[in-house]
């Protein structure tokens, strides 16, 4: 078994296996300089408790069968400040807020602030830069619920020569004003966020989510918020309860969320996962999501953010995770005018989600909306409602029910005309699939350039629920759809199997060209 370093800070590894499994493997051991560190069963895995500027050599041991023995060298750390020493309670009962806050400020250059074991209230907390945020095991930053005492980011202030205006917050691809995250960066770089802890929302139908479409003082605030960052690696914690979206990295570049837990009520409103927006160079990897909206939703803002800065979502790249229970596994959309490219997401499970691909896409979202080099491959998805949606008249938003975004005629091609270029799926296996085996549109004036589907089987479920597969005027409650598709010009199908579907295995409308073949 072969294995290679996939992060390294002063006192964590992560490991990713080099084999072919999806996301959880046969149990294996962890050998750390001659010392059992534990038996674990995931393809990416965090060991913690090393010590920093010192040479390691780890080795793994499964069935009496050890791997090459790799050696690394933790990061320095020059000092540890611990937020008891600060004045934080962890009691549960204080408000320990500014006492953390007081430690971030005080700490120097690449050094570590630690979360210890304990209970600590906070509204929210400000990275800076060049920084360690550890939560250690059984520490917990629990949210308190009050909109008096949560600072508000200003979706935007003029600058005083008038040439612009310096953008704080957001929500749902606009620059409005909504409350600061409980870990808010602004403008910071060179950050880890780590550990067992856990970062708690305590969001619940008596606050947060009680009138969630309402904005009362400014919009909910995220768990973890990004704002123009670089260079921000968050590894081994579990995000949960969030007021709104869990992880939210906007106009950053360097991202990466490494074996995590992300998880809310199925219930819960706008609970996505992680929505990078605007980002680049994004990894998520090994991570387990189980939300209550789009496990991972890419967005590049709505019409105006997109038009202004023209700033895509691109290199973002998605592996070993397992996305249970949200709306849609891997979401390209609603927010989306700046377009994407280079989406490629690889190995992951797909669990009892709604939809597995979720591109949500209409008119008016303009003609910077290029989505390009989406790629989902070695994928198992069981009990997915609705594998593959591709929907360009996504119907949400107050115009979303206009004829001009409804219409199934072709309209003229125009600056508020997006496009879709290319799709792929290959090596992909569906079991007990509900409504279709896919249902895809593009636009009758801007058709989908390319839609290739390589090696993929679906089956359905036995008994098949009945539902609606895309949020779009005409789309009808179905069970055991074979593959719907309109406007495409290029479609490929390459192996493709589909078992106990009802009616028509292909049910095509406005396909220009099709390349079938079975080996």
């Amino acid at each position: 078994m072969n294995f290679h370093i996939l992060f390294c800070s002063s006192r964590h590894v992560t490991i990713e296996l080099d084999e072919d499994a999806i996301y959880e493997t046969a149990s294996y051991e962890i050998w750390v300089n001659g010392r059992l560190k534990g038996v674990f069963h995931r393809m990416i895995q965090t060991i913690d408790g090393l010590l920093p500027d010192t040479d390691y050599e780890i080795m793994l041991v499964r069935a009496n069968e050890a791997s090459e023995t790799v050696t690394f060298h933790t990061e320095p750390e020059p000092i540890t400040l611990n937020v008891r020493d600060f004045g934080a309670f962890g009691d549960g009962a204080h408000d320990d807020t500014s006492a953390i806050q007081a430690a971030i400020l005080c700490c120097p250059k690449n050094a570590r602030v630690l979360i210890s074991k304990g209970t600590y209230l906070v509204t929210a907390l400000f990275l800076k830069s060049d920084m360690i945020l550890e939560l250690q095991e059984n520490a917990v930053l629990a949210g308190i619920y009050d909109r008096a005492r949560t600072p508000i980011l200003p979706g935007q202030i003029e600058y005083d020569n008038e040439d612009g205006y310096y953008n704080l917050g957001s929500w749902e691809g606009n620059p409005i004003d909504s409350f600061a995250s409980m870990i808010t960066g602004i403008h910071v770089k060179n950050v880890t966020i780590c550990g067992k802890g856990v970062l708690d929302g305590r969001a619940d139908f008596e606050n947060w989510w009680s009138r969630p479409k309402d904005k009362i003082r400014a919009w909910r605030p995220r768990m973890i918020f990004l704002n123009h960052c670089e260079n921000i690696t968050v590894v081994g914690v579990t995000v949960q309860n969030s007021p709104a979206w869990n992880l939210h990295p906007y106009f950053s570049n360097q991202i990466r969320f490494l074996d995590m837990e992300v998880k809310g009520p199925a219930n819960s409103h706008n609970t996505d996962g992680c929505d990078p927006e605007s980002c680049t160079n994004v990894e998520i990897a090994g991570v387990h999501f189980s939300v209550g909206d789009d496990c991972i939703a890419i967005k590049s803002g709505k019409i105006y953010m997109g038009k202004k800065f023209k700033v895509p979502s691109k290199h973002i790249h998605i592996r070993q995770s397992w996305m249970q229970d949200g709306h849609g596994a891997v979401t390209v959309g609603s927010e989306i005018a700046a377009g994407v490219d280079d989406i490629h997401i690889s190995k992951c499970r797909f669990s009892n989600t709604d939809r597995g691909l979720r591109v949500k896409t209409r008119r008016g979202r303009g003609k910077d909306s290029v989505l390009k080099g989406i790629v989902f491959e070695d994928l198992e998805l069981e009990g997915v409602k609705a594998p593959f949606v591709v929907n360009s008249f996504y119907f949400c938003d107050p115009d979303g029910r206009t004829e001009y975004v409804g219409t199934k005629e072709a309209l003229p091609v125009d600056e508020r005309t997006p496009k879709i270029e290319s799709i792929e799926f290959r090596n992909i296996v569906c079991h007990n699939a509900h409504y279709c085996g896919a249902y895809i549109y593009g636009l009758p004036e801007q058709k989908i350039e390319r839609l290739a589907f390589d090696n993929v089987s679906i089956t359905y479920a036995k008994e098949a629920q009945t539902g609606v597969a895309a949020m779009m005027m005409g789309c009808e409650p179905a069970s055991r759809l074979g593959l719907v598709i309109g406007n495409v010009k290029n479609l490929i199908l390459h192996n493709v199997s589909i078992d106990g579907q009802d009616g028509e295995r292909l049910c095509l409308s406005g396909v220009e060209n099709v390349e079938e073949e079975q080996d």
